[in-house]
């Protein structure tokens, strides 16, 4: 079946500290793989974090950095057969150097079988109704008894 979409997620873990500060170096990483055609904002959140964002004709990438966590999460998403998006994800693993990454790939669109996109419902029941519920039942069984 064919998907409509992939996105591919990272966690990179203890990442070198001296990467972890320059706006335009992260900016340049990206437009070197990617080409000029993303167009890139960065924002600072506060002052351990900033994002940086970039949208490009068939998709987009999210990266958030937390400087004192030596933490980025990097968000992929692609929706072009052409797009790789391994190879911009090697670049930026190659570029921040962490020492644990953590990867997560979803297939975004994929209609499979009904059964499977149908969401599932949970019931949850608080404790109280089943004290309730517990009670009627001993009654009953005691009335049916008598």
């Amino acid at each position: 079946m064919k998907i409509l979409a992939r996105q591919l997620t990272l966690d990179l873990y203890n990442c070198d500290t001296n990467r972890l500060g320059g706006f335009e170096e992260i900016k340049d990483t990206l437009k070197g793989v990617m080409g000029n055609e993303p167009s890139l904002c960065s924002e600072m959140i506060d002052e351990g974090h900033y994002s940086i964002i970039g949208a490009f004709i068939a998709g987009h990438i999210a990266l958030h950095i937390y400087k004192e966590l030596r933490y980025v999460a990097v968000d992929i998403f692609t929706c072009a057969d052409s797009e790789e998006p391994e190879a911009l994800s090697a670049a930026i693993s190659k570029f921040f150097r962490p020492d644990k990454i953590k990867s997560t790939f979803l297939k975004r669109g994929d209609f499979g079988l009904e059964r499977e996109i149908k969401p599932k419902i949970k019931v949850r029941v608080a404790p109280l109704r089943r004290v309730k519920n517990a009670g009627a039942k001993v009654v009953k069984k005691l009335g049916i008894r008598n």
